[in-house]
């Protein structure tokens, strides 16, 4: 440091400081003036030549400027020198302490803050309210609690910014109830405390309740806004998401990488690809940096709004791509039916170096089961073990997937009855639709008996098998099931498609009147239906769960929730347009066919996301081979 000195140098300036035979250093060189310089330091250089100074002149174990050193050598992103530093302190004080725990704590490095504070204690030096508010931020819950006895001990529980700690800890820890206790007693609520209360409320899926405290402020920072479309997000609330995010932009407040990240994810789970394409453009016209964790949401969005395109592109020009990242573009793959270049993708990744996750593992296991490849799925299954991954239940679910394609009812059946975890009813009801492509009327009882015996039926699993009974005309069959579901008060979910156009989404019930544009709607539906009699096509009546009329069948049919988006998208598109459809439920038989055919009529491809995977129609055929 001491060569820092040399030559010309901040301290060159006569106007700082002059030595001579009788001071160490003028009133310009005062502490009062030194501090001051540490504060504007702007570069790592300056502060060492700052600091090289304070050494020359025995003035580092001055505390004050002890602790300024510190702030400013972690505010500049150099903890170990701020580590030095206090390391060099002779006798360390509460700020000095509480500087270098909160340093480590903006850091993200909890565990050492926390051995600071208890080094802290064993020097007995007590902590204040800076202290408690710096060190709540590293604590989990149980750890928070013994913390928060403490702090009442020494008199700092009603220190407004221990109490926001506090409420943080709380929230963070789950107990909302005692978060909600220690916020409703505040004197004063500040932005922080306010923030704190709604991020808890939301990530803890009491989204009403932070909804309320945010319309309530008045003025929001972008943590805030970021918390609450976080929290829509989450929830199960995307759209709600979205209409909030405009609200921010319309309020001035700008949006930082949180923001998009979140956003982003309503709009995956929306599969609204022009919205998704919007944001992307924002992002890049506001120079937001696209770093790995908002790089991957776009992969992620646009795989799930049904342009791998995008996604791959977005994939190249990553330069920082972590295992996260790898993972889901080989999910996007798989979930399109493009398994061979998963599985290409996964080697790739290996290549590099990286660590396969269980994620990974998934992405892989559901490629093999798309495209039938048996002995591929079964080596990759044996090979999480070699990476010390033990399987989960999605593993499992791909594995049954893969037999079930391969029509191999009994192994797959077999193979659940023999897993180390408990079985769950999406797994089951994976197998119940092997039964219903294969006929197997016999299986598919008896796990539907199992499933009855164990409660884990759902609404899924009995339509599944009221499928498989109305197949074979069954009806007797279909009306057990029926009065099954009354029984345990399992109601079937509604079938909900939705389209997005000209950035608006549009969502469609079966048998929908509710569009303003019903009338030209309908009327599509009726030369949609005029076309596929001119090509002979017969609707699968026997998948209709209600023993009617046949004419009552087809028009049943005919109204399906992704017929009417179909058509929709037909009236409202231009000539060639790819329609992208995404539904709640699995598409049924009939309309997965009429799909196949209407792609061939109109020289148009349709990409369906339904609860299962993507359906890319072209031509008259479906990326799923018809086994979905």
């Amino acid at each position: 440091m001491a060569e820092i000195m040399s030559g010309t140098s901040l301290f060159s300036n006569p106007l700082l400081y002059t030595t001579n035979t009788t001071t160490k250093y003028n009133h310009s060189s005062s502490p009062d003036r030194l501090k001051f310089l540490i504060d504007k330091s702007k570069s790592i250089t300056q502060l060492l030549q700052i600091h090289a100074f304070l050494i020359r002149h025995d003035l580092e174990s001055d505390p004050v400027l002890n602790f300024k050193l510190q702030q400013s050598y972690s505010s500049l992103g150099h903890l170990k020198h701020s580590v030095t530093v206090f390391k060099r302190a002779h006798t360390p004080t509460v700020f000095s302490y509480t500087a270098i725990i909160h340093n480590h704590v903006i850091n993200d490095l909890y565990k050492q803050a926390f051995v600071l504070y208890i080094q802290m204690l064993t020097q007995n030096i007590e902590p204040n309210a800076f202290t408690f508010s710096s060190i709540f931020k590293t604590c989990p819950l149980e750890s928070g609690k013994a913390l928060h006895s403490q702090a009442i001990k020494l008199g700092y529980e009603s220190d407004t910014y221990v109490r926001t700690a506090l409420v943080d800890v709380y929230a963070r820890g789950s107990d909302i109830v005692s978060a909600r206790k220690l916020f409703n007693t505040m004197p004063e609520r500040s932005l922080v405390s306010l923030t704190a209360m709604i991020t808890g409320y939301a990530k803890n899926g009491h989204v009403q309740e932070a909804s309320v405290l945010f319309d309530g402020m008045e003025d929001r920072d972008v943590v805030c806004w970021n918390a609450m479309i976080d929290g829509y997000s989450q929830h199960g609330r995307p759209n709600e998401a979205l209409v909030l995010f405009r609200k921010m932009l319309q309020s001035k407040v700008k949006p930082n990488e949180v923001t998009v990240v979140a956003v982003l994810s309503a709009c995956a789970q929306m599969g609204v690809l022009e919205s998704g394409r919007w944001i992307h453009a924002y992002v890049k016209s506001n120079r937001i940096q696209i770093n790995k964790h908002v790089g991957t949401a776009f992969i992620d969005m646009y795989s799930k709004s049904g342009s791998l395109e995008d996604a791959r592109m977005v994939f190249d020009q990553m330069r920082d791509k972590d295992v996260i990242t790898w993972n889901s573009m080989i999910v996007g793959y798989a979930m399109h039916g493009f398994s061979l270049e998963a599985l290409q993708l996964f080697n790739e990744m290996c290549k590099v170096g990286l660590q396969p996750t269980d994620i990974t593992f998934i992405g892989i296991l559901s490629a093999c089961a798309n495209a039938g490849l048996v002995s591929e799925g079964w080596d990759y299954f044996h090979l999480m073990e070699k990476y010390w991954i033990e399987p989960k239940i999605e593993h499992y679910g791909c594995m049954v997937n893969l037999l079930g394609r391969a029509g191999q009812l009994e192994e797959a059946y077999e193979f659940v009855k023999s897993m180390k975890i408990d079985s769950d009813p999406i797994l089951w009801g994976t197998l119940l639709t092997a039964c219903r492509i294969y006929g197997d009327i016999r299986l598919a009882e008896k796990i539907m008996e199992f499933l009855v015996e164990q409660n884990l039926a759902t609404s899924g699993t009995y339509v599944l098998l009221s499928n498989i009974y109305a197949a074979a005309s069954d009806w007797d069959g279909v009306a057990k099931v029926r009065a099954l579901m009354k029984r345990s008060g399992v109601d079937k979910e509604p079938g909900c498609s939705s389209i997005e156009v000209n950035n608006k989404v549009h969502e469609f019930l079966a048998g929908d009147m509710k569009h303003p544009r019903s009338k030209e709607i309908y009327r599509m539906l009726e030369e949609m239906d005029k076309w596929l009699e001119a090509h002979s096509h017969l609707p699968q009546t026997n998948t209709v769960l209600h023993n009617l009329g046949e004419a009552e069948k087809q028009q049943s049919l005919a109204v399906h929730s992704e017929r009417l988006a179909i058509a929709y998208g037909l009236i409202s598109t231009q000539a060639g347009t790819t329609i992208k459809i995404v539904k709640n439920l699995r598409v049924c038989p009939d309309c997965h066919a009429v799909t196949k055919l209407i792609s061939k009529i109109t020289g148009r491809k349709f990409i369906v996301r339904d609860r299962n995977r993507f359906h890319h129609f072209l031509d008259g055929s479906c990326s799923c081979g018809d086994f979905w």
